[in-house]
């Protein structure tokens, strides 16, 4: 019977790829194999010793720690693109607040007072204070260019815009995914000089923090919109503020309203509404769930942040799996232990992300535990389980 303590509440159809009959699932559990989580901050929790995989069911994971996960041989898994539409949907929706002015008339309308008659010439004389402008022609740069930027570029190219994007980590499977009329930008400058909007989705880190800044922001169009859909931090507020009070840029789209954000005229704050759909909420929580369930009963890795991506059929009913510092000499010590065992080998594979490698291998008959237990004491082993 496999733990899973969930720290916050998790889709009832994600849920329900654990079978109950192997899998005991509760925001109780003090010894759980596995933790799902969304947005619940774990950088001050205690890491339960049983604890095997942890699943968060969206795509950033800065509320995880990560890194310390790593040194226990602990996969973290997420759910990359699974809220990719209902983020996309609202990056349109951004799009049409910003060129419509449709926040500020939505207010002007609203605090209208008087009959019909007067209701109707107040909307006559005001309307053209709103006057905005049509999306097609215009430039979107897209940075990050991943599920969910792929998703959007795709879209303003069908909205008659031309994109720009930029993501020096883009694949050769994600260039597939993305239209070929797609132009590239070697660097953030090169494409905020060219864009009207300039929409963001890439992760937190230190090399994200402030893409956006005081430096930068003079380069971009006087009638240019920011929108920040992706974390905050990515934007520096105070210095997309002061630049739309100067007149610098236009406007301002961001889920994530602050003190800074929420009093200056040109901003529009939403309170991070990104993958809050049922949709998104389901399609992360399925996607996370089946992903750790898959490690737990064969130590499979698909979509883990800090573990390499492995998938080995089961070839045999005796499987161990070995996470382990990327050295030299680990497979033979591994091999040796199993050989000493008097273990045949049926299958194996070894694969490796920057410092952590990670060992599948399935055997012709029952691993003992003792043999575990000799690999779990290899120096730079971090974890071994007998499946």
């Amino acid at each position: 019977m496999f733990r899973i303590l969930t720290l916050n509440n998790i889709s009832a159809l994600g849920l329900d790829r654990l079978p109950k009959d192997n899998y005991r699932v509760s925001h109780k559990e003090t010894e759980p194999d596995a933790v799902l989580l969304r947005s619940f901050q774990m950088h001050d929790m205690e890491i339960p010793r049983s604890l095997k995989a942890v699943g968060r069911a969206g795509a950033g994971v800065n509320n995880i720690p990560v890194d310390k996960l790593s040194n226990l041989g602990i996969p973290v898994f997420n759910a990359p693109g699974a809220n990719a539409n209902a983020v996309k949907e609202l990056v349109v929706a951004g799009l049409l607040l910003a060129c419509r002015n449709l926040c500020d008339a939505w207010d002007y309308t609203r605090k209208l007072n008087g009959d019909n008659e007067q209701l109707a010439n107040a909307v006559e004389a005001g309307k053209k204070r709103f006057a905005g402008f049509e999306l097609p022609g215009k430039v979107m740069g897209v940075v990050g260019l991943g599920a969910i930027g792929r998703s959007v570029a795709n879209i303003c190219i069908e909205l008659g815009m031309e994109v720009v994007g930029y993501d020096p980590m883009l694949t050769v499977e994600g260039a597939w995914q993305l239209s070929s009329t797609v132009e590239r930008a070697n660097t953030v400058d090169m494409l905020l000089s060219k864009s009207d909007f300039i929409t963001f989705h890439v992760p937190l880190t230190d090399g994200t923090r402030n893409m956006i800044n005081d430096d930068n922001i003079h380069q971009m169009k006087a009638s240019a919109t920011i929108m920040n859909f992706a974390r905050e931090g990515v934007v520096d507020d105070k210095a997309v503020c002061t630049a739309i009070n100067s007149g610098v840029i236009k406007s301002y789209v961001t889920d994530f309203p602050n003190n800074i954000t929420k009093g200056c005229k040109g901003v529009v704050a939403l309170p991070h509404l990104g993958a809050s759909t049922q949709e998104a909420e389901d399609n992360c929580a399925v996607m996370v769930a089946t992903q750790v369930r898959d490690f737990l009963e064969n130590g499979n890795i698909k979509n883990s942040v800090n573990f390499p991506k492995v998938n080995l059929p089961r070839g045999s009913p005796h499987r161990l799996i070995v996470a382990n510092a990327n050295v030299p000499n680990m497979l033979g010590q591994i091999s040796t232990a199993m050989a000493d065992a008097n273990l045949n080998i049926h299958d194996m594979i070894n694969q490796s992300r920057g410092d952590m490698a990670y060992t599948v291998v399935d055997t012709d008959s029952p691993i003992p535990q003792s043999t575990c237990d000799r690999v779990s004491a290899i120096d730079g082993v971090t974890m071994a389980r007998v499946l």
